[in-house]
């Protein structure tokens, strides 16, 4: 168990090569879960929680740990199923998403794999709306499965969505006579939501794909029917952690291909704390923006709106 703790911590960043290291864990049971090692910051023994009054009943208590005090939320119950068990004999699993540490109470903690995004796949369809699941895997002939944690915190401690009124008035002072249109990518459905109502309260049509593949190749269809994207899309916004195509790789396939190559592309992540801006350089995005801050995403959607009707 040692070695599997010491190594988060001593992981390299695996982007740029459509590659991610998923670390193992259990809830109260048999079945295999997965949380990639990037948006960890730290695994340790369940330490003493302190009970707040009022709190949503899937969050333990809170936890003063290094230098904060971060609320600790079981897993287990945040997925519709059983505690995962006595926080005495639990683990925490310590992430920073979109701008925010929480911790997240395990059963178990197995071990890290090194897995390539193509063997990532969006959960099966049939499986319905309302599960938590944002993709699926296989190790050693066992399904693993990936936990969609924006869900989870969207239904603990929903983000404000609302944009400020100052940034609506200008974008409606400077709109285009016709509606542009956006291409957004997520797989995860709650932040294709989220971005969605965000742009279309600034009057963007909006289309989404659910990952980096799908967009792939719907711009690559678009060229084939004679449509340059560069010019019907203002701009793409993806994800970069997504099932069987990353962003990074997305965005280096679009760079390549002369006939899409000038799409103008945001890279919109939960990866706030550890995001690596050089890579986002390297492999040619035009801009990175940390998720969920809708004033600062409209903005950048308003900016090259304003840019593109300029033209």
């Amino acid at each position: 168990m040692a070695g599997v703790l010491d190594a988060v911590d001593q992981r390299t960043q695996l982007v740029g090569e459509n590659r991610l290291e998923l670390l193992l864990f259990r809830l109260n049971g048999p079945q295999i879960y997965g949380i990639n090692v990037f948006k960890v910051k730290e695994v340790l023994q369940c330490p003493k929680l302190t009970i707040l009054p009022k709190s949503h009943y899937v969050v333990v208590g809170v936890a003063h740990i290094r230098t904060g005090t971060i609320p600790i939320m079981d897993l287990g119950l945040a997925t519709g199923g059983q505690a995962a068990g006595d926080p005495k004999t639990c683990f925490v699993i310590i992430t920073e998403y979109n701008m925010a540490t929480q911790g997240f109470l395990v059963s178990g903690v197995e071990r890290i794999v090194n897995m390539n995004w193509e063997e990532i796949h969006p959960p099966p369809k049939g499986t319905g709306r309302d599960h938590y699941l944002t993709a699926v895997t296989e190790v050693d002939n066992r399904m693993v499965e990936i936990i969609d944690v924006e869900k989870i915190l969207a239904e603990v401690s929903p983000a404000d969505e609302s944009i400020s009124e100052e940034i609506l008035e200008t974008a409606r002072e400077e709109a285009p006579q016709e509606k542009p249109n956006v291409l957004i990518v997520d797989d995860s459905k709650i932040a294709r939501k989220q971005v969605s109502r965000c742009l279309e309260a600034l009057g963007v049509e909006v289309t989404a794909k659910c990952d980096g593949r799908e967009a792939l190749t719907h711009l690559q269809e678009m060229v084939a029917s004679g449509t340059n994207p560069a010019e019907y899309y203002a701009m793409m916004i993806s994800d970069i952690e997504m099932p069987e195509m990353d962003g990074y790789t997305l965005t280096t396939s679009v760079r390549n291909d002369p006939n899409i190559k000038g799409l103008h592309i945001i890279l919109h992540t939960s990866l706030s704390g550890v995001f690596n801006q050089n890579m986002v350089k390297k492999v040619g995005a035009d801009d990175f923006i940390a998720k969920f801050n809708p004033d600062v995403l409209a903005s950048k959607v308003a900016e090259q709106v304003k840019h593109v009707n300029e033209k």
